[in-house]
């Protein structure tokens, strides 16, 4: 059997050139996905002129938001997926960033409402949309070129994901796993932030367990 260290796939005439997956150098990661809830309504709502529209205008102003300088992963149709190796941000720049995230969602549909005022669909826009945040935190997160993107490998991928699937009542919410919660001293964690305070809950996935996670209402930031 011959490796080689790196393939070649040819799709659609083109080649795309993947890294070798047996040199898939694992790291520390922070994990990242705002998550744009009520997307598959507004699809079905709305129509496709609109959608268009809309859809890439909310990613793109949280793609901008992002000041931690944190890499996108992937786009996810209706999500960012962003990751972070190296050094953690402080807990609070970490909490500032998600707001950011969320703050700038809403800006961008008030500026969407505005342009394009004389649409019959557009004021579906933020009775529909909304966002969620989850942060994760894995020790083995493994990274693989593809083209000109870097896939995430790694069962704490999977739990990022799933974590989206929860039974926090809440439509939008920040959602903070355990795993990252334990990456900052007791005395820097804030459970009060003026504008809500974080509650405790858990979850039991399949092949993955009971994952533990601490949440927040990110609704009074706009009321």
């Amino acid at each position: 059997m011959l490796f080689l260290s790196q393939q070649t796939v040819l799709s659609s005439n083109k080649q795309i050139i993947m890294s070798d997956p047996l040199n898939i150098n694992a790291k520390p990661t922070l994990l990242c996905i705002p998550d744009i809830s009520g997307f598959t309504k507004f699809m079905s709502d709305t129509d496709y002129e609109l959608s268009a529209v809309v859809i890439p205008s909310l990613l793109n102003r949280i793609i901008y938001a992002n000041t931690l300088h944190l890499q996108v992963s992937e786009i996810e149709g209706d999500a960012v997926f962003f990751y972070k190796t190296g050094s953690l941000p402080s807990f609070k720049d970490l909490i500032l960033q998600c707001r950011k995230f969320y703050t700038e969602f809403y800006e961008e549909i008030k500026r969407l409402k505005i342009q394009y005022k004389d649409h019959e669909h557009v004021q579906k826009i933020p009775d529909i949309l909304g966002l969620k945040i989850v942060v994760h935190y894995g020790k083995e997160i493994g990274s693989v070129q593809i083209g000109k993107n870097i896939k995430l490998l790694g069962e704490d991928v999977i739990t990022a994901h799933r974590l989206l699937k929860n039974d926090i009542s809440q439509d939008e919410y920040l959602l903070l796993s355990k795993d990252i919660m334990d990456q900052y001293d007791e005395n820097t964690l804030e459970r009060n932030f003026g504008w809500g305070e974080l509650k405790d809950g858990d979850g039991k996935y399949k092949h993955i367990g009971i994952v533990n996670y601490s949440y927040i209402d990110l609704q009074p930031l706009i009321d």
